[in-house]
């Protein structure tokens, strides 16, 4: 009975995706028709109560929150002011616009906790400029799906609570932790990309100078060595918006409010700063942002209880218990374990966005994990950065259409484009997941439980 469940229900649901049904209708359907095929139609009515239950938790209030809180701050200007302060910064340097578009990722990763997101919010202005500064159209979207797919790990991340949420039901796991936790391995991810950009950058120069056979053409930084007086302007200007992660973490970690009060307070805080401050949102921006919010919100939690009935079976079934037996007796080395488990969450984040992601691995893979005695935050943490390559890696990757529309460019141009930067995260991946104080040094020096 069990294997017949784990065949119709893992086989309906890869059936439904590679026919391009959308995920959130594929888990439903395959859940409801292993349900049926399984038990009876009486069994369906389970499928009312588990898709209520799954989303009346006060942790999952902080996703609509954030989402309005990311919106809010780009419509009312943010993006273009961390843009232009790390311009200021770091823009006259010679690679100075690979910097400028890194950082602005990363700024504004810890205002929206969306990877799709940050790459619209910031992919207008900046891939023209990496454009006009060496860059192939591909390369430069490549650059920018790459570094947006840092949103779902710099705090606060969206996917981080979901990981902390679904966890929980095994083991208790602070957002909190999970937050601080994400912040070396966002800016190591952020270092590589840089590294990545360069080498890529100087091979299409040489491209562009081959193709127009004038060595005398010079592609230079963005823009002259700012004043101090261009650079106290800017860092005014984009002071707001850069608070923004500190009063959201600095309350967490003090105490003054939980993960969930936090994204609250990030909305209030947005709209005091559109409204009063930057003075560019409008009392009538106010009906697009609710409307542009709930859109988003409804797709996160029509997944989000979608997947919760397909996790219910592979618990009730036992079909994680088979798996994880299984992967156990491929070998005692826990090392050829973790890399395995790499290997199917970057198979998975190819084909699945990360909140589904999380409902149907978690349950399958944190018993491993507790049984390798791998702590449950550095599994989070190696989780998510496999689900955030899965952004910008095809055919799937969100961030790779966004930035294709952008930049005027194929999926199949980017998609060799991206190689270099999916290598570069891989190297992370594997330093994070066989290092875990990289991920615990932070939270155990600040003493975040």
């Amino acid at each position: 009975m069990m294997e017949m469940a784990s065949i119709i229900l893992f086989g309906l649901f890869f059936l439904l995706l590679l026919i391009r049904v959308p995920i959130a209708i594929s888990l439903a359907a395959s859940s409801i028709v292993t349900l049926i095929i399984t038990y009876d139609f009486s069994s369906v009515e389970l499928v009312a109560d588990i898709l209520y239950t799954s989303v009346a938790k006060f942790t999952l209030l902080a996703i609509p929150f954030f989402i309005i809180a990311g919106v809010i701050m780009e419509y009312a200007g943010i993006s273009k002011r961390l843009i232009h302060f790390a311009d200021v910064c770091v823009g006259h340097w010679k690679s100075g616009i690979i910097l400028v578009t890194v950082l602005t990722a990363i700024f504004f990763a810890a205002i929206s906790g969306s990877g799709p997101a940050t790459v619209a919010a910031i992919g207008g202005i900046l891939i023209p400029a990496l454009m006009k500064n060496g860059f192939k159209p591909e390369s430069a979207a490549a650059l920018l799906s790459s570094s947006g797919a840092i949103g779902i790990i710099i705090p606060p991340s969206i996917a981080l609570i979901v990981f902390g949420v679904v966890a929980g039901d095994s083991i208790n796991v602070s957002i909190g932790r999970l937050f601080i936790a994400g912040i070396i391995p966002g800016l190591l991810l952020g270092l590589s990309f840089i590294i990545a950009a360069m080498i890529v950058r100087r091979k299409d120069l040489k491209g562009i100078l081959s193709a127009v056979k004038d060595s005398s053409i010079e592609i230079s930084a963005t823009r002259e060595k700012a004043s101090g007086k261009e650079i106290a302007k800017a860092f005014y200007d984009a002071i707001w918006g850069l608070l923004m992660p500190f009063i959201i973490l600095g309350g967490i970690y003090g105490g003054v409010f939980t993960p969930t009060e936090a994204a609250v307070v990030a909305v209030f805080y947005g709209l005091v700063i559109g409204i009063f401050v930057y003075k560019e949102l409008k009392f009538e921006d106010l009906k697009k942002i609710m409307i542009d919010s709930s859109v988003q919100t409804a797709v996160v939690m029509f997944i989000v209880s979608s997947a919760s009935v397909f996790a219910y079976l592979i618990t009730t079934e036992q079909i994680a218990q088979q798996i994880s037996d299984a992967l156990l007796g491929i070998s005692s080395n826990k090392y050829i374990i973790l890399l395995l488990i790499n290997l199917i969450l970057l198979i998975a984040g190819m084909f699945m966005d990360a909140i589904s992601a999380f409902y149907i691995f978690v349950p399958i893979l944190l018993p491993i994990m507790l049984v390798l005695e791998v702590d449950p935050t550095v599994f989070g943490m190696f989780m998510t950065v496999n689900l955030a390559i899965g952004l910008f890696t095809p055919p799937v990757g969100v961030n790779l259409y966004v930035a294709c529309g952008i930049a005027n460019t194929s999926i199949n141009k980017i998609s060799k484009a991206i190689i270099p930067f999916v290598v570069a995260s891989i190297v992370v991946l594997l330093l994070i997941t066989y290092i875990p104080s990289i991920t615990t040094f932070l939270p155990d020096l600040l003493g975040v439980d």
